[in-house]
C-alpha cells in the first residue's frame, strides 16, 4: 500500500518552517512495520499541492491507497480541504492530531474524512492499516479494490479509533492508553523530509545559513502542569521521558549520519527532571556532539533550572533557551494562568542563563480573563526588566480542551467563528469577558512590540545581523505590523 502522510500548509505560523516530527514519527513506525511505501508531505516547504501530489502518482499508476493528515486546531479547515481532494481521487483518509483528538465528531460527521485517530497514533496506524489490507475473513486485498474496509467490523478492536459502521453510525472506540515504553518507539523517518527546505532555528545568530540543516528532536512527551491557557490532548497530563542513552542514539545518528547543522529539542518539558537533563548534557559532551549547536525551541520551566544546569547546556553546545513568562503580574501568573512559578524564580532564570553565556527568549501573553490594562502594563515592563534576546509576544487564545475554551464558553464573548482564527501569533483579541476590552488587548500587545523592539539598542544590533538583510522584505514587513499594527503579511519575529 501507498502512504502519503500530510501536514497542511500555513499562513498562521511564523515564517520559519521546522520538520514536523509527528509526521516522522508515523513514518517511522510505519517502515518498522514493513510498510516501505510511504511519503511525507509538508505543506510549509512543499511546492506542489496534495491534489498535485494525488494526481502525478494516478497519472503514474502508482496511486495512493492512504492519506493521513495531522492537524492542529489552526490547520483543521486546511485538513478538511486536503481530505475532500484525496477522497476525491480514491484514497482513504485518516485524520488525526492534538484538534482531531479533542472533538472527533466534528470530523467524523464530515463525508470527507474516513477514519480519526485520538491521541499517540505510532501504534493505531499499523492496526488500522492491517485491518485494510485483508478482508474480514482475511483475504489479502488492495484498498482501492475493498473500499468497504472502512466500516470493517474489526476496526472496533482498535484502540483510540473513531469510524463509522456500516449503517453510517460514528463509533468511537476506547482511548489508547499512553505509552510508557518511548524508548521502544521507532525512531522517526529523517530521510524522508526535505531538509534543505526548512529554515535554521536560531534567527539570531549572525552568518548562519537560513536554510541549515536543522532537526528537531523530543525527549520526552506531556507536561504534568495545567496552565490554563494550554492543551495537551495527546501527550496528557504526565510527563514520560525517553532514557538518556536512547535519546543520545537518535542525537548521534542526527550528527553522524544526517550532518545536522542545528538541532532543536521541542519537547513540553524537558528539563522537568533537572538531574535528568543535566546527565543528558554530559552525555552530549561526552559523545563528543557538541560541536552541533542546539536549542530550546518551547519554553523551558524556570523553576526545574539553576546555574549549573545552563552551564552544562552551553558546554554541551546549547545556544538559546526560551522559557514560558506569560505575565508580569504575580496574580495573574497564579490564579489566572496558573503556571506554578513565581516572578522571582523567572529573574533567576534569565539571570543563569544569561551568566552561562546563553542567547534567552522570552513568551508573554496578554489578554487573559481578569486582565487590567495595569496588570498587561506590568507584562510589558518585565520583558523589559528581563531583556531576552527574543521576545515573542501573544494574545490569548482558547483553544478548545483548556480551562480557558471552557470559561470563554461559560461567562464571555467568543469573537472567532473560523478554527483558522485561533492563531497565538494573531494581532486580534479572540474573546472579551468582563470590562477586559478587545481594543484594550490589542493596543497593549501592540504596544509591547513597539516598546521592546523599538529601541535604539535593539534596531542596531538588527541592523548587525546578517539575517536582516537575507530576508529584508519579509523584516520590513514584520517591523510594519508589529510596531504599527498594520495588516501586512504573515510575519513573524
Amino acid at each position: 500500500m501507498r502512504i502519503l502522510l500530510v501536514s497542511p500548509d500555513s499562513k498562521v505560523w511564523n515564517s520559519r518552517a521546522h520538520i514536523h516530527n509527528g509526521l516522522g514519527y508515523l513514518a517511522g513506525s510505519l517502515l518498522a512495520n514493513g510498510y516501505t511505501d510511504v511519503t511525507i508531505h509538508d505543506g510549509a516547504v512543499e511546492t506542489e499541492s496534495v491534489a498535485q501530489v494525488l494526481d502525478r502518482a494516478r497519472a503514474e499508476n502508482r496511486p495512493y491507497d492512504v492519506v493521513g493528515i495531522s492537524a492542529p486546531t489552526v490547520l483543521i479547515e486546511n485538513a478538511w480541504r486536503i481530505a475532500r481532494d484525496a477522497k476525491a481521487r480514491g484514497a482513504i483518509t485518516i485524520l488525526g492530531g492534538p484538534h482531531l483528538t479533542l472533538q472527533p465528531d466534528e470530523s467524523m460527521h464530515k463525508p470527507e474524512v474516513d477514519l480519526v485517530v485520538r491521541g499517540e497514533g505510532e501504534d493505531t496506524i499499523i492496526e488500522i492499516l492491517r485491518v485494510l489490507e485483508t478482508t474480514e475473513d482475511g483475504r489479502p486485498t488492495t484498498v482501492n479494490s475493498h473500499r468497504s474496509s472502512v466500516t470493517d467490523t474489526r476496526l472496533r478492536h482498535i484502540l483510540g479509533l473513531s469510524w463509522r459502521d456500516a449503517a453510517g453510525r460514528i463509533m468511537h472506540n476506547p482511548d489508547r492508553p499512553l505509552r510508557s515504553d518511548l524508548d521502544n518507539i521507532p525512531l522517526p523517518a529523517y530521510h524522508l523530509f526535505k531538509i534543505e527546505r526548512y529554515t535554521n532555528l536560531q534567527p539570531l545568530t549572525d552568518g548562519l545559513d537560513p536554510h541549515a540543516r536543522a532537526y528537531t528532536i523530543v525527549t520526552s512527551r506531556g507536561c504534568p502542569y495545567k496552565c490554563t491557557y494550554c492543551s495537551k490532548p495527546i501527550t496528557g497530563n504526565t510527563w514520560r521521558a525517553r532514557s538518556v542513552e536512547n535519546v543520545i542514539k537518535e542525537w548521534r545518528m542526527l550528527v553522524k549520519d544526517f550532518r545536522a547543522t542545528e538541532i532543536g529539542i521541542t519537547d513540553d518539558i524537558w528539563n522537568l527532571d533537572i538531574k535528568r537533563a543535566k546527565e543528558l548534557c554530559r552525555a552530549i559532551i561526552d559523545e563528543g556532539l557538541n560541536t552541533v549547536p542546539w536549542v530550546t525551541v518551547h519554553g523551558m520551566k524556570v523553576n526545574h533550572t539553576d546555574l549549573e544546569l545552563f552551564q552544562l547546556m552551553k558546554k554541551a553546545g546549547c545556544k538559546r533557551v526560551g522559557f514560558g513568562v506569560e505575565s508580569g503580574d504575580e496574580y495573574i501568573l497564579k490564579h489566572v494562568v496558573k503556571k506554578s512559578q513565581t516572578l522571582d524564580q523567572v529573574r533567576a532564570a534569565f539571570r543563569n542563563a544569561k551568566a552561562a553565556g546563553l542567547q534567552t527568549m522570552g513568551f508573554f501573553i496578554y489578554g487573559m480573563p481578569g486582565e487590567t490594562e495595569e496588570t498587561m502594563e506590568k507584562t510589558t515592563r518585565f520583558a523589559l526588566e528581563l531583556d531576552p534576546d527574543l521576545a515573542n509576544f501573544m494574545i490569548a487564545a482558547p483553544y478548545p480542551g483548556t480551562e480557558l475554551w471552557k470559561l470563554v464558553q461559560k461567562e464571555g464573548i467568543l469573537f472567532s467563528h473560523s478554527w483558522d482564527d485561533y492563531a497565538i501569533h494573531s494581532d486580534k483579541a479572540h474573546f472579551q469577558i468582563g470590562d477586559l476590552t478587545a481594543e484594550l488587548v490589542e493596543r497593549k500587545w501592540h504596544e509591547a512590540y513597539r516598546r521592546f523592539y523599538f529601541r535604539p539598542k535593539r534596531i542596531l544590533r538588527r541592523l548587525m545581523m546578517r539575517d536582516t538583510w537575507l530576508h529584508a522584505p519579509q523584516r520590513a514587513r514584520d517591523a510594519v505590523r508589529f510596531f504599527f499594527g498594520a495588516k501586512v503579511g504573515n510575519g513573524a519575529h
